[in-house]
């Protein structure tokens, strides 16, 4: 317990970190990089929703629980005639090697900053939860068990009758029924996606393309900045696009260190995705952001980040392709940690919403002063982002204390914002009753 508390002590000391508006935007300040002998760390405590609490949106909207007591939902996808999937995952068994003496130390105190390891008694997880809200009130009439035994699954899309599920190791495809609350049928492999022997960054999201022909998957490193090798990258820390009809699959675009819940900006064939930067090198030297994603585009990681800043740390670099790396649209802010993102095409919240972003941020780990914890909305004006990021949902930290951390994000038949809170257990549902 000394030693616990001691090792605390040592990563949770950082000095003090400068506001991060100014990363904010398009053009951001990439601020010059530092490597600590350990990386600042700052987790906070879990301590769940008591009855009564819930996260704080602007005026004029309301929050609810749409359903408690979920087993580490992450992800949350609605169906055509109203059902809520909420997809409960867990992190696969580890198996990364241990290259460095602090990558057993990092990796405990990850584990405590992102609340995936069961406690004791917890429900069943890796599996997908169907919440059942008919008359649209926010009070869910009953859930079931929609499908169970899945390995670490994360993103959902339904293409007509085809419900496919990104597991942490490949795409499956069921058999759908409007209507149905549970799915028995065995699945059907797509498409293997990486997933082992180890597997850094297992959660793999997904979305199909405007015309229903393509998959999109999102595959993050096996590393934070190529530790492990370049070949345990292979296929990795890139957006894949499979064909639905016969499983093919190439890499659409590369260089994005962790990128996820791909979507198409509406009524285009523009794909957008949120991605993590990379880690240890100081509070605000690589921000978090949100783009669109060029085919065959490169982003940078491992060699570089915002465009041409060189990761220094990476050896052999590669000049050529620091040449090619494209600058992302929009930066979020360092160590946010954004996972999830949809577009708001609903007529239920006002003018100022519709068309743009909502991005939910799970919440820093390093990084002294914490940031992230909560759901930005970002404006778009012709397809683009047109001004700067504002909080809409909050309160998921307090001081020290975290009382959930938003990961997936969707709006409802209703118009209505549902928000997973994987620490929280609990899906939230936000509604405009002004």
């Amino acid at each position: 317990m000394k030693l616990r508390a001691l090792l605390l002590s040592l990563l949770l000391a950082g000095c003090g970190e400068g506001d991060r508006a100014d990363q904010i935007g398009p053009n951001p300040t990439i601020h010059a990089p530092r490597q600590p002998l350990f990386a600042s760390i700052n987790i906070a405590r879990i301590v769940g929703w008591r009855e009564g609490e819930t996260p704080k949106a602007p005026a004029g909207f309301r929050v609810q629980a749409l359903a408690r007591g979920l087993s580490h939902p992450r992800f949350v996808y609605v169906l055509p005639n109203g059902d809520v999937l909420a997809v409960e995952s867990r992190a696969p068994e580890p198996g990364e090697p241990v290259d460095r003496p602090k990558e057993p130390i990092r990796g405990w105190l990850e584990g405590l900053a992102s609340g995936a390891d069961p406690s004791p008694g917890a429900e069943p997880s890796n599996r997908i939860t169907l919440i059942r809200d008919a008359n649209g009130d926010g009070v869910a009439e009953g859930r079931t068990v929609f499908l169970e035994h899945l390995n670490s699954p994360f993103g959902v899309v339904l293409v007509g009758g085809d419900l496919y599920v990104a597991n942490t190791d490949g795409v499956v495809r069921y058999p759908y029924v409007t209507g149905e609350t549970r799915i028995t049928a065995p699945g059907t492999p797509v498409a293997p996606l990486p997933g082992g022997p180890y597997n850094h960054h297992w959660t793999k999201s997904l979305t199909v393309s405007p015309d229903g022909a393509k998959l999109y998957a999102t595959i993050g490193s096996n590393s934070n900045v190529g530790e492990n090798g370049i070949e345990a990258e292979h296929g990795r820390a890139a957006v894949w696009e499979i064909d639905r009809a016969t499983g093919a699959a190439r890499v659409f675009a590369g260089g994005l260190r962790n990128p996820n819940s791909p979507r198409f900006y509406p009524g285009s064939n523009t794909l957008w995705l949120v991605a993590n930067e990379r880690d240890e090198i100081g509070p605000d030297a690589s921000p978090d952001y949100l783009t669109s994603v060029r085919p065959g585009g490169f982003y940078g990681w491992p060699y570089s980040y915002w465009g041409q800043h060189v990761d220094v740390r990476v050896q052999p670099q590669r000049p050529d392709l620091v040449k090619s790396a494209i600058a992302p649209d929009y930066a979020l802010g360092s160590h946010v940690a954004a996972l999830g993102l949809d577009f708001y095409t609903a007529g239920a919240f006002p003018p100022p919403y519709r068309g743009g972003a909502f991005i939910g941020e799970h919440g820093s780990w390093n990084r002294s002063r914490p940031s992230g914890y909560k759901v930005v909305f970002v404006p778009f004006a012709n397809g683009r982002p047109s001004g700067k990021a504002q909080d809409f949902l909050t309160g998921f930290i307090d001081g020290g204390r975290a009382h959930g951390r938003p990961v997936g994000v969707a709006v409802d038949r209703g118009g209505a914002l549902l928000v997973a809170d994987d620490v929280g257990n609990t899906v939230w549902r936000v509604s405009w009753g002004g």
